[in-house]
């Protein structure tokens, strides 16, 4: 188990996409070898570099994409052998229309002869034979590593739940160990685990049940926290860990409901350079004149479609608060009624929202309504990722509410970003604080190389029609 962009992923499934990589290269070998088989001169004169690589560079880069997009990398989404093989099938059909566009597009690219379609054959079996086999020797090779959680209030049973939903990770709970000052074990229960003993049995814990792992999740500190057993079972190699950092790394989100001011302070992340705002900055305005562009065919026909759907503004232009605090006026395509706030006043967004019109209901899952906002990047006024954009009246409303939620304010706003792709929906207060604990997360380990990350995991959400805001 490692971390990238403090969260831990399973080492499992990067090992898996290595390897799938590696077969999936291997398959191209083999059905060059397959095409001309006895004619080692052709063999050699096909595989030649650098067109060769450079061909099947292309052909496993879109596969695994493709795999990735069908949750073939998320162990915890694949069930059961026949979802795999479904999921590989439609990886590999989705992959094939992509290949051809790319092909059509840049024929020089094109690996013909029958070798595409020997590699497309040999692929599914050699993926799920190497599936089945990695999922053996992991077994055999890496054992699940020992773990116990020092405290049994509502902070450990919350880093419990959410062990308990990252089974992908190499980690196996033995239990809880109580952070009383009594020396006599509980003998209770918690989430099916068992409590272990108290404080002053930690050394023995370890000891007798091979503990490599402690995190520590302890409600109250002021003397029940053992820093000297934490310091010398740290010292002799267990791996000691917060229980807030554990959580941020488990989900994703910086938990303000458990998490103290100093947590901020001490902490890592939340740096920043003017290099990475230099580079950021130009990554914007390539991306927003790039996607304007690109985007300019379909943004004619959105317009016709919203102009020919309902009454009203092509474009609809709206207050929010950005960077520092400034607010700008935002762009979108229309996709509610003109008098949608007539009645109630300001709402937030919210799914099957009844105020959208019939195409607003199609172009907000897309996003195809966001589409103008190339020009608030283009402009300064926004980034390709950062937090969501609020409006003046939710901003007030929340900031008197929510602590640290003006810490948002620091980056510009962004066409997409990780609380959208984490959790597409606001529409309370308890919302706008799940979405803040994502967007801290964000200001924690905001760099270029996670924005590419969320990025293109936006494409696939995109692609699929999931959420909309």
């Amino acid at each position: 188990m490692i971390r990238i962009f403090s969260q831990y992923v399973s080492v499992k499934s990067l090992l898996l996409a290595v390897l799938e990589g590696i077969l999936m290269a291997a398959a191209l070998v083999g059905g060059v070898k397959l095409r001309f088989w006895g004619d080692p001169a052709a063999f050699e004169a096909y595989t030649a570099w650098p067109d060769f690589a450079l061909q099947a560079f292309v052909i496993v880069l879109i596969l695994q994409a493709c795999f990735y997009y069908n949750d073939l990398y998320d162990l915890t989404a694949v069930r059961g052998r026949s979802d795999q093989v479904l999921r590989v099938g439609q990886s590999l059909g989705a992959a094939c229309l992509i290949l051809g566009l790319i092909y059509f597009l840049a024929p020089g690219l094109l690996i013909g002869r029958g070798i595409f379609f020997i590699t497309i054959l040999i692929i599914p079996p050699s993926v799920l034979v190497a599936r089945v086999a990695m999922e053996s020797a992991w077994h055999a090779t890496a054992p699940p590593v020992p773990t116990v959680i020092l405290g049994a209030g509502q902070l450990g049973l919350t880093v419990a739940r959410e062990l308990a939903q990252r089974d992908d990770l190499n980690m196996k709970l033995l239990g809880f160990v109580d952070s009383s000052s009594s020396s006599e074990p509980p003998g209770d229960r918690l989430f099916g685990h068992q409590v272990l003993g108290t404080t002053p049995n930690l050394q023995e814990i370890v000891r007798s049940h091979g503990v490599s792992r402690i995190i520590v999740a302890v409600d109250d500190r002021r003397g029940s926290l053992p820093i000297e057993e934490l310091a010398r079972l740290r010292l002799q190699g267990i791996h000691v860990e917060d229980a807030h950092t554990a959580l941020a790394a488990l989900t994703g989100r910086v938990w303000l409901n458990a998490v103290y001011p100093s947590w901020f302070v001490f902490s890592d992340g939340f740096r920043r350079s003017r290099l990475t705002d230099a580079l950021k900055r130009a990554a914007d305005l390539l991306l927003g004149l790039v996607g304007l562009v690109l985007a300019l065919p379909l943004m004619i026909l959105v317009a016709i479609a919203v102009r020919l759907d309902s009454r009203g503004p092509i474009l609809y232009r709206q207050v929010r608060v950005g960077r520092k605090g400034v607010c700008f006026e935002l762009l979108k395509f229309r996709s509610m009624r003109t008098d949608a706030e007539e009645e109630n006043g300001a709402q937030w967004a919210q799914e099957n929202d009844p105020r959208a019109t019939r195409l607003g209901r199609w172009l907000r899952p897309f996003r195809l309504d966001e589409l103008p906002q190339f020009v608030n990047v283009i402009r300064g006024q926004m980034s390709f990722v950062g937090p969501r954009p609020e409006r003046p009246i939710f901003v007030d409303r929340l900031r008197s509410r929510i602590p640290f939620y003006d810490e948002r304010h620091s980056v510009r706003p962004g066409l997409t970003g990780w609380a959208q792709i984490q959790f597409p929906y606001g529409a309370s207060v308890e919302d706008a604080i799940r979405k803040l604990e994502y967007d801290l997360f964000y200001l924690q380990n905001l760099s270029v190389a996670f924005d590419c990350a969320i990025v293109f995991q936006t494409v696939r959400i995109v692609l699929f029609g999931r959420g909309a805001r």
